[in-house]
């Protein structure tokens, strides 16, 4: 007999009432259902919304970070933008410097146009471009402007960076003693000092005179280099200057200062006449001409044989060797450009008569001024000036007459040997590349120089930034 699941009789499950199997509840009906459904539906919707504005807080906040990125990004390639500006604009500055350098009078060479009252030049540089300006004035002011493109755009920096740069004529003889390098005045009793042509307080009709002698013989050097101005124990009745981190090396007797100091016996360097700022361009010597260059033959004048006579104009030689007796007499103002040597030994001299003057140009390498020398009848430093051109590298002045002119020659390194004949030894001033003194020699600068001799050109004297905003 089968026995049946449920069982049988008043317990069987399916006989219990639907009160006991719920207990105290009442079964469901269709709108508690639906209630509990909404109740879920709700719940899900608030979650929905949340996740809704989280997700928009969240964009929103991105996309902010991200146009705070894009906005750092654009400001650091505008920054970048604007600093590679400054070689570009000293690219436009030294453009105009070495225009005003060889063409001073002549503006408009080499492509400068004059357009709303100045010269302009304009220049690509790769992506980038100046335009640059020279005014017309006889002291010029440069105006440079830089166009340079943001990185990763087509646009330029706008306002383009601009500056403005002054300019004068500096003096190529504002000191009396100059060198690129080294300065060593190792001789005996050597002496510096200054007299002004000009001046009759300060000179005897033009000449040097000790008692009427100034303190301005300074002595310089561009060099950095420990101990490369020697003074040893020479007076300097001036300043003793060296470039940036120099310093002078002086010996027990040696003296550098004014009038006052050295009238009092004092020894070593007076404080105040002694710096290390020395920091001056010494551009390169040009050939005087191109072509039309006559060459000199030798003839009679007042009853004396030169070799060469010299009047007005220019003059050229392979090379000068004068030696015995050989002569060159200078009448008028003469240019001699000289391509190889110059030698003198002997007895030989140059003469430069009175109200003549002579420029000598040195091509070669080797220059060696002997015998009797260069006779300056003037006895004025303006009237005689030597130019030593880029390959000359070596000057020696031994001559036996005193030296009266000037000496450009800053690739030279120049050698005094001899002196103590008289006072006067060497009356004008020099820029060479080194100085090496032996002897006894006196060095008397003419200041008149500093006004009227030749200039080095334009030297910059402000650099100021301007703001101009520009429609590009």
């Amino acid at each position: 007999m089968k026995t049946s699941f449920l069982g049988s009789g008043p317990g069987r499950i399916d006989q219990v009432p639907p009160q006991k199997i719920l207990g105290n509840q009442r079964p469901l009906s269709g709108l508690s259902i639906s209630r509990a459904r909404c109740a879920r539906h709700k719940s899900r919707g608030n979650t929905l919304v949340i996740t809704l504005v989280t997700v928009t807080i969240l964009g929103f906040t991105l996309a902010s970070y991200l146009d705070l990125t894009r906005n750092q990004n654009v400001s650091t390639m505008r920054s970048q933008a604007w600093n590679s500006s400054i070689p570009v604009l000293e690219a436009g500055v030294e453009e105009a410097l070495t225009q005003l350098f060889y063409y001073p009078t002549n503006r408009s060479a080499n492509g400068w146009n004059l357009l709303n009252g100045a010269y302009t030049k304009q220049r690509d540089l790769g992506l980038s471009r100046y335009v640059v300006t020279i005014s017309t004035d006889s002291v010029p002011v440069i105006i440079s402007k830089a166009y340079v493109r943001i990185p990763l755009h087509s646009d330029f920096i706008n306002p383009p960076r601009t500056v403005r740069v002054t300019v004068t004529n500096a003096p190529m003889f504002a000191k009396g003693m100059v060198a690129k390098g080294s300065i060593d005045l190792s001789g005996n009793l050597i002496r510096t000092d200054s007299f002004d042509s000009s001046d009759p307080a300060h000179s005897n009709n033009g000449q040097y005179d000790p008692g009427k002698a100034k303190d301005n013989g300074d002595v310089a050097t561009n060099s950095s280099v420990v101990d490369t101005l020697d003074v040893w124990n020479a007076d300097i009745f001036g300043k003793a200057s060296t470039g940036p981190g120099g310093n002078v090396q002086i010996g027990q007797n040696g003296s550098v200062g004014s009038a006052a100091w050295h009238a009092a016996g004092n020894q070593g360097i007076e404080p105040g006449w002694s710096n290390d700022d020395m920091n001056v361009q010494f551009p390169n010597v040009r050939a005087p001409f191109s072509g039309g260059a006559l060459s000199p033959a030798g003839g009679s004048v007042g009853g004396t044989n030169y070799t060469y006579v010299l009047t007005s104009g220019n003059w050229q030689l392979d090379s000068l060797e004068l030696s015995g007796q050989d002569n060159v007499l200078v009448t008028g103002t003469a240019i001699l450009y000289v391509k190889s040597e110059i030698k003198m030994t002997g007895s030989s001299y140059i003469l430069i008569a009175t109200n003549s003057n002579l420029q000598l140009y040195m091509g070669g390498s080797t220059a060696s001024i002997g015998g009797n020398g260069v006779i300056n009848s003037s006895g004025n430093a303006t009237n005689f000036y030597y130019f030593g051109m880029p390959a000359n590298t070596s000057l020696a002045l031994a001559g036996n007459a005193a030296f009266v002119g000037s000496i450009y020659a800053p690739q030279a390194n120049f050698t005094l040997g001899g002196g103590g004949n008289n006072a006067y030894d060497f009356v004008g001033a020099s820029v060479t590349g080194t100085v090496k003194m032996n002897g006894h020699f006196n060095f008397h600068y003419d200041e008149n120089l500093g006004r009227v001799g030749p200039d080095r050109g334009f030297t910059i004297t402000s650099w100021n930034e301007m703001f101009t905003w520009e429609e590009l």
